[in-house]
């Protein structure tokens, strides 16, 4: 006797009915899966964009960071503060930046224990390249128009305001 054809032949639908099947069904472990394989995917491609100029993402996001700032320069505690990251990680991205020339360092006068990042002429010039060549690959999303960034963004939005990224308002 012939086997039953699966649901799907599709791995995320298979591995949602499995899913169901073993732990019933839980929508935000769809929506989870969903959202970190296409950060995954997101990440691999801008990575790609911004590798040739010597940059990840969370470089690039740092130097961009600086680039706001009106002296073009903030304490690291600010920078880690601003991308959500840890105290190690945002070292580890400022001396690669420094390294590669991009970031320069020095003590805050306004802090006898912190350390300013300030970015380099160097480093205006390679993100200013850097953010021409993501927007021209919208920064891989270009599978969606206008309205459907703006609707991802505001379905985040929640997320994002009890993490405290950002206030609402």
């Amino acid at each position: 006797m012939p086997k039953p054809l699966s649901l799907s032949f599709d791995p995320i639908a298979r591995a949602d009915e499995l899913w169901k099947q073993r732990w019933g069904s839980v929508p935000s472990m769809g929506a989870i899966t969903s959202i970190m394989r296409a950060h995954q995917i997101l990440l691999s491609q801008v990575d790609a964009v911004v590798r040739p100029y010597g940059l990840t993402f969370a470089r690039y996001e740092a130097l961009v960071l600086l680039t706001f700032s009106k002296s073009g320069e903030l304490p690291m505690s600010k920078i880690g503060e601003r991308l959500m990251v840890h105290p190690t990680s945002v070292t580890n991205t400022v001396d690669r930046l420094v390294r590669s020339g991009l970031v320069d360092k020095r003590p805050n006068p306004n802090d006898g224990r912190g350390t300013l990042a300030s970015i380099t002429g160097r480093g205006r010039e390679v993100v200013e390249s850097a953010t021409r060549d993501l927007m021209a690959m919208e920064f891989g999303l270009g599978v969606y128009d206008a309205e459907d960034c703006g609707k991802i963004f505001e379905l985040l939005r929640p997320l994002r305001v009890a993490a405290e990224d950002f206030e609402d308002g």
